[in-house]
């Protein structure tokens, strides 16, 4: 956790905010999160814990938090609960939309027309919730991120390291490739991996 400046969460599950992460990242680190949760994450010892509803400016950057839907269904949905995302702008940067736990729908392709960002960043697994449907994009929602913004370099994590995830990472590119993606529209880091945009 050295080098950490900043905690954005954008929701409690434990595969984004766990015991140990919560052990080792200092207390006076600032956190960003939707609101709702605040409460939850000051109780674990953090002390500048900023809900963002709206727009919040952090040393030039901009964040902007945005609507996820962490499921197909009704049933996953009130299992899941609320979830965000956030779009990062700076003057002189890339703009990033890390659309976070969701699946494609409509208030997602909104952010990408509202913001037309260089970068996307999805959560592809694929992953199922008692077997109903996708709660974060599948492989077919990832390539549809890709044609609604060809713009856009996409960038697909959470592969690999769930148990409930459907789509793997060469599954994602086997399936790029059948669809003609060219080359450097989607990127599948390694666990560990680092990009520079």
């Amino acid at each position: 956790m050295d080098g950490a400046e900043l905690l954005i969460l954008s929701h409690l599950h434990s595969d984004h905010y766990d015991p140990e992460a919560q052990r080792l990242l200092p207390k006076d680190l600032p956190v960003f999160c939707q609101p709702g949760d605040e409460e939850t994450v000051r109780g674990h010892g953090f002390a500048q814990v900023t809900p963002v509803a709206g727009s919040v400016e952090w040393q030039g950057i901009t964040l902007t938090r945005t609507p996820g839907q962490h499921g197909t269904h009704a049933a996953e949905l009130a299992d899941m609960g609320t979830v965000s995302g956030f779009v990062f702008q700076a003057p002189g940067e890339p703009t990033l939309y890390w659309a976070g736990d969701t699946i494609l729908y409509e208030p997602v392709l909104q952010v990408i027309e509202r913001f037309r960002p260089d970068v996307i960043v999805t959560h592809s697994s694929g992953a199922l919730w008692k077997g109903s449907g996708p709660i974060v994009m599948d492989a077919a929602q990832t390539l549809a991120v890709c044609r609604a913004a060809p713009q856009s370099r996409v960038v697909a994590i959470h592969l690999d390291s769930l148990d409930h995830g459907e789509v793997s990472r060469a599954d994602l590119r086997a399936q790029a490739q059948a669809a003609g993606l060219p080359d450097g529209r989607l990127l599948i880091p390694e666990d560990g991996e680092t990009l520079e945009i």
